[in-house]
């Protein structure tokens, strides 16, 4: 017996997975066609920044796949060592901060006029390059982002791998380094295969650093040059940026086969749950990863704190010079700071009710072959860069007579989230109505109940909490998003990521360092919120949280 879902919900279910997904893919495939994806590979200003996104990507994955395994070997498999819960906390930090907020910080801890290393005595000779500025800082950078989905991803298959296999190897006399490398690591390599290959697209896709480190170092990504294309204008502009944007789709591809990969030899969930082999660990485990977190966070975030207390770039910090007036011209009445805010949280919070509630009826319908086939075009539109569901969106807006007026407002930003993390609201409510148990569907039915009636008296009760862990990770994904919202934005729609690179382009480095600040607690805020409501959460649903 498996539950039913009724004509209407699952007629909607379709239509709405058709409208978000599978119409925006199709104009941006139409339109990057008709432009010629070949013809703009012959520019060597294309195949340039093809072949500096694809370096970027393949170092960051390489730099994630080996510090998101050693954090793994720390806080999972030998262990657990001291203070675990908030060692994964901050593990996992680095992808939940901005991109643009973390290269914000990491270039205020380097060079020459750092406020941080000038008070301490530390700050290189000026006329020094900044060494963050380059291949090598977004390569880094990129790789601290993507190592917490190499983590999360070896911390998901470990939850399934089943612990008779290690105690079998033990019973047998396996001494624990060769549980880890003839046992464990052959197990783990699909899960660190699968979050590289996450990172390989999170890099790929990544706009903020590629403003605020590639362009200094004049080294050009193509979501940089996509976006460069359609600031220029002009009647080829838009067409241009969809062939840019299949290329950029094409070079995501290995990634999502890699993927594909990993999933078909995931383990399989079942008896006792892991445990961690026994020996190593302990306080020097806690010790190593520690000072990762130093390096990678704690100095960027004091140092971007005391670009925001200095009243210009290059004046050190101390009692002296500490000021509050970048954050009062940040919020004063003329600025855009306050509106970037209310902009982010509504637009975030908007599209987290929607897909949420949208996930109800596409979770119980995905029985159904053309409602599974549709939510396929979801999944492709959160797997590939974000630039190419912007240009998508950007094409379907024209599309539609007297759409040109939505061009630049927060409807078309909104409809742009909801095509892009409509895969993150769904998977926990298609996990969770995969378990209900269809005798309460049949209950209902017996006693008269409608397709509407049993799905909001039956089913939306018992699915609530898995609708609610989608709309939490899709609220702290999009409050800082700035890949899609860059390509979207007009006057009045400026998000809070926007401003910062935006604020940063402009030379106003400290008010910069001040909004990045605010961002920063800004996401505290909505992590701490998340943590009290956590309890009543399916297992597993916040990334820091097992």
């Amino acid at each position: 017996m498996t539950l039913s879902v009724g004509r209407g919900p699952a007629g909607f279910a379709l239509l709405w997975l058709l409208l978000i997904g599978a119409l925006p893919l199709g104009r941006l495939l139409a339109e990057g066609f008709a432009a010629s994806p070949l013809a703009v590979l012959d520019e060597p200003a294309v195949a340039r920044a093809a072949f500096t996104s694809l370096a970027v990507a393949a170092g960051a994955s390489a730099v994630a796949a080996l510090i998101g395994s050693c954090l793994a070997y720390a806080l999972y498999l030998r262990g657990p060592p001291p203070g675990r819960g908030v060692l994964v906390f901050l593990s996992v930090l680095p992808v939940l901060v901005p991109p643009q907020v973390m290269a914000l910080g990491w270039i205020q801890a380097s060079g020459p006029a750092s406020p941080l290393l000038l008070a301490l005595g530390l700050a290189p000779p000026l006329g020094t390059p900044n060494p963050v500025y380059g291949l090598g800082g977004m390569i880094a950078l990129l790789g601290v982002q993507g190592a917490p989905l190499v983590l999360l991803s070896i911390a998901g298959t470990l939850r399934r791998l089943p612990g008779e296999v290690v105690r079998a190897a033990e019973a047998l006399g396996a001494r624990p380094a060769q549980v880890l490398g003839r046992i464990l690591v052959p197990l783990l390599a699909p899960a660190v295969a699968a979050g590289a290959a996450l990172a390989w697209i999170a890099a790929l896709g990544n706009f903020g650093v590629g403003v605020l480190i590639g362009i200094p170092a004049r080294r050009i990504v193509m979501t940089v040059l996509i976006w460069r294309r359609l600031s220029l204008g002009g009647p080829a502009a838009l067409g241009q940026a969809a062939a840019l944007s299949l290329v950029l789709a094409v070079m995501a591809f290995p990634a999502l086969a890699v993927q594909w990969w990993a999933a078909r030899r995931s383990p399989t969930p079942g008896g006792t749950p892991f445990r961690p082999v026994p020996g190593g660990g302990g306080p020097a485990s806690s010790l190593a990863v520690g000072l990762y977190l130093l390096v990678v966070l704690a100095i960027p975030f004091a140092a971007l704190l005391a670009a925001s207390l200095v009243p210009a770039v290059g004046v050190e910090i101390s009692a002296a010079t500490a000021t509050l007036r970048n954050y009062a011209a940040a919020l004063a009445p003329g600025a855009h700071t306050a509106q970037a805010i209310r902009n982010s949280v509504g637009l975030a919070l908007t599209a987290a009710g929607l897909l949420a509630l949208a996930a109800l009826p596409i979770a119980l319908a995905l029985r159904r072959p053309p409602v599974r086939l549709a939510s396929s075009a979801s999944d492709l539109t959160y797997a590939l860069p974000g630039t190419c569901t912007a240009i998508a969106v950007i094409l379907v807006v024209l599309s539609v007579p007297g759409g040109i007026v939505l061009y630049g407002s927060l409807a078309a930003i909104l409809l742009a989230y909801l095509a892009r993390f409509q895969a993150l609201a769904l998977r926990p409510v298609a996990a969770a109505s995969a378990r209900l148990d269809p005798m309460l569907d049949a209950a209902a039915r017996s006693l008269g109940a409608g397709p509407l009636r049993r799905l909001t008296r039956v089913q939306a009760p018992l699915l609530a909490p898995a609708m609610a862990a989608g709309a939490i990770l899709v609220a702290l994904t999009a409050v800082n998003e700035v890949t899609v919202s860059s390509l979207l934005y007009g006057p009045g729609s400026q998000t809070l990521g926007v401003l910062v690179f935006t604020l940063q382009e402009s030379g106003q480095s400290a008010q910069a360092a001040a909004v990045s600040v605010l961002a920063l607690l800004l996401m505290s805020g909505l992590m701490a919120a998340a943590t009290l409501a956590a309890r009543r959460l399916p297992p597993g649903t916040l990334p820091w949280k097992p």
